[in-house]
């Protein structure tokens, strides 16, 4: 192919609508294929303020409506959010002077949207599978979820190839699915170690003041505040902390448990010692990751754990439980402490392992940043996955299809 190629990717979050993991991701991935050639054009969710259609570094940015069909539930929201999504994408496609080569949807959000699009246009349809329901609920329990359950395995059936973020997620997809070898391929999540280098020479100790006295360290969090995230295992470990180490703890981002973790730290008498911050702008979270003395990821269930990739690139010291995707993401003792998921003590040890030695702290900081440097840049992972576009293409020119 002498053209660009030309990728249409589907997401129900794009900044400035964040909502989890799935619009940075989005964000950096389109803008590092635009540099190397690729033409991308995202289509996901209005929001308020943000323009319908923009350019941002070259990527096609297209906002469709998802507020004005009154809706009783999720599920119904999203397929008419998905009906409004394949109609406008539809028309965006058409009227491109070169027609879309791959669409690539993220998720199951946006399912019925990217593979009405597949047969209408006679395409393959790419999908990165970010999570999965039975994984996060630690399997099936209502209608809805069984639903959503269902919605992804059409997804991954419809697909050409299936994404995953990690070997674990790939594994999981796999069991998860019933899906061959040779449908699924493993590319890694990123992060753009750039974002921090204007950081490194500020001074933020008046920040820093904001959060904690110059005496506690800072422990930091960032995620939901949601059961397969193990906010609730960090809160429970608190006291076994604060028996050793004076610390505050910095809860950043919102979620359904956030009363129920605030009625457990008003039991324990530590108001004073535990912040819960709500949601935090991208500068604001930046200059915390710079200031934590220990970034703690306690998930119970993780397809890959970016937070922690921006922890690493930050220099912050990363706790994670040696689950998911994060297992491969960091090195015992070398560029991390991994912990047994879902378990108190295991969490406090890992936290106080670093917070009562400076000098192993700084030995895994160092470590942790070179290696996101050598395998997690944007720029490697876009070339990564513009190569899977081609491989696709060139069994899609040989198919019934072309």
């Amino acid at each position: 192919m002498k053209r660009p190629l030309n990728v249409m990717m589907f997401s129900w979050e794009y900044p400035p609508r964040v909502i989890g993991g799935i619009s940075p991701h989005i964000y950096f991935l389109s803008q590092s294929l635009s540099k190397i050639g690729v033409k991308v054009h995202v289509v996901t969710c209005d929001f308020p303020g943000a323009p319908a259609h923009e350019t941002i570094d070259g990527v096609e940015v297209y906002r469709i409506d998802s507020y004005k069909n009154p809706s009783p539930d999720f599920a119904t929201w999203v397929y008419l959010m998905n009906m409004n999504m394949q109609r406008e994408a539809a028309a965006i496609a058409a009227k491109l002077p070169e027609p879309i080569d791959v669409f690539h949807a993220h998720d199951w959000l946006v399912a019925t949207a990217g593979i009405g699009l597949k047969h209408v246009f006679r395409k393959p349809l790419l999908v990165t599978m970010h999570s999965t329901e039975i994984g996060r609920r630690d399997g099936l329990h209502t209608t809805t979820e069984r639903m959503i359950h269902e919605t992804e395995a059409w997804l991954t059936y419809e697909a050409w190839r299936v994404v995953c973020c990690s070997d674990y997620m790939m594994q999981h997809v796999k069991w998860a699915f019933g899906l061959p070898n040779d449908k699924l391929r493993m590319v890694p999540n990123g992060v753009n170690p750039h974002v921090y280098d204007g950081l490194g020479n500020q001074d933020l100790s008046g920040f820093r003041l904001r959060f904690a006295l110059p005496t506690e360290k800072i422990v930091l969090y960032v995620g939901r505040l949601v059961y397969e995230k193990g906010i609730h295992i960090l809160i429970n470990a608190v006291p076994k902390i604060l028996a050793k180490v004076d610390a505050k703890f910095v809860i950043v981002g919102s979620g359904y448990m956030q009363e129920q973790l605030s009625n457990i730290v008003k039991s324990m008498g530590l108001e004073h010692k535990v912040l819960f911050t709500g949601f935090v702008d991208e500068e604001n979270l930046q200059k915390l990751q710079k200031v934590a003395d220990v970034s703690v990821v306690p998930s119970l269930f993780e397809p890959f754990g970016i937070v922690a990739l921006e922890a690493m690139v930050a220099k912050s010291p990363v706790v994670v439980s040696d689950t998911g995707g994060l297992g491969e993401i960091v090195e015992h003792d070398v560029t991390g402490v991994k912990v047994y998921p879902n378990n108190t003590e295991s969490l406090a040890w890992g936290i106080n392992k670093i917070l009562l030695d400076d000098n192993f702290a700084k030995a895994i900081r160092g470590n942790a940043h070179k290696k996101i440097l050598e395998k997690y840049d944007w720029d490697k992972i876009a070339q990564q996955t513009q190569n899977m576009y081609k491989n696709i293409l060139g069994e899609y020119s040989k198919s019934f299809w072309a």
